[in-house]
């Protein structure tokens, strides 16, 4: 049984949008464990009786970490706060992997401050999910590391080759670096040495593809694609920004007029499946890697739907085995 420690203060509406998306994937999931933490009167007022006794337990805490805390204040806050409960329990391995909807930046010292990194990794970095035209790509760093080395790209494209194959276990991912060009004389000495010591590495768990650009991002035909934190969160941003306009004009192109407003009834069906393509919930769930156990980091924002798909990510980061990847490839 998959044991899943979870902090239920973190994030807007919580705990309420927490426990809903738990009782949502535990509809779904019977044999996993939920470590709950948090105000456990709140708590149970959400379950209802939805979930078996058997499959959850509540650890009762008042403190939690603000949104508005800068990362050293959320640590600050003490050890008994959600947050830093939860993350623990993972530590004193109560529970394979940890999730929070919480503060990024808390989640990450505090997570550092209480998990060892995986031997010869330096830096923990931030991945996620994206979509593109073929499947999936995992994208990193998406800002945990403003400045990285050679040896920290290196890294990052082992880890990240790591996290795809949990999670795809039957593909071979392709891994790239971004640059500002796809010519391998192109980028800083950075991203030229990371592609040398790429470029040499035998391994039969990814390909390397050398540089992707920008534009090609969302092609598929790179299923990891890795970056310092400063320039993955700026693509992360500006990718983000770009889906939400074309969804915005869309909708105003087929709601202004009459003509518009019966283009989109004929065209229902496919209306649905474009929003549904664009829907970051399907997306939801961070994940940072480099230390010895797994972190999952859920959009503050996102409702029960978005939290309970992070905690289908935790259930298929612990089958797949993705610390032993990462152990191996490194």
């Amino acid at each position: 049984m998959i044991k899943i420690a979870v902090d239920a203060m973190g994030g807007d509406n919580s705990p309420k949008k927490v426990i809903d998306g738990i009782i949502h994937h535990y509809d779904k999931n019977k044999d996993i464990f939920y470590k709950i933490f948090g105000e456990e009167h709140k708590i149970i007022n959400c379950i209802d009786n939805r979930i078996d006794k058997q499959n959850y337990h509540i650890v009762n805490t008042s403190k939690k970490v603000s949104s508005e805390d800068s990362p050293l204040e959320g640590a600050k806050r003490g050890k008994d706060t959600s947050m830093w409960l939860a993350i623990e329990s993972v530590k004193k391995k109560d529970c394979d992997i940890v999730i929070s909807a919480g503060n990024t930046g808390a989640l990450l010292v505090i997570s550092k401050l209480n998990l060892k990194m995986i031997e010869n990794i330096d830096k923990p970095a931030l991945s996620a999910l994206w979509p593109n035209k073929k499947g999936m790509s995992v994208v990193l760093d998406l800002g945990a590391n403003i400045e990285c080395s050679s040896k920290n790209l290196f890294d990052f494209s082992v880890m990240g080759a790591s996290l795809y194959k949990s999670l795809y276990p039957q593909e071979t991912p392709n891994v790239a670096l971004l640059n500002i060009g796809s010519e391998e004389l192109k980028g800083n000495e950075m991203i030229k040495e990371t592609y040398k010591k790429l470029n040499e590495k035998k391994s039969e768990d990814f390909n390397f593809k050398g540089y992707i650009e920008g534009n090609q991002l969302m092609h598929g035909d790179v299923n990891v694609i890795v970056a310092d934190g400063f320039t993955g969160n700026v693509a992360l941003k500006t990718a983000e920004g770009t889906a939400n306009f074309m969804a915005d004009e869309l909708k105003k192109a087929l709601s202004g007029t009459f003509i518009g407003k019966i283009s989109s009834l004929l065209n229902i069906s496919n209306l649905k499946k474009f929003k549904r393509r664009l829907d970051p919930r399907l997306y939801n769930g961070a994940i940072f890697i480099g230390l010895d156990s797994p972190v999952v980091k859920s959009h503050g924002g996102t409702d029960y739907i978005g939290f309970s798909n992070s905690l289908d990510v935790c259930c298929r980061i612990i089958k797949g085995n993705l610390i032993d990847k990462i152990k191996k490839n490194i």
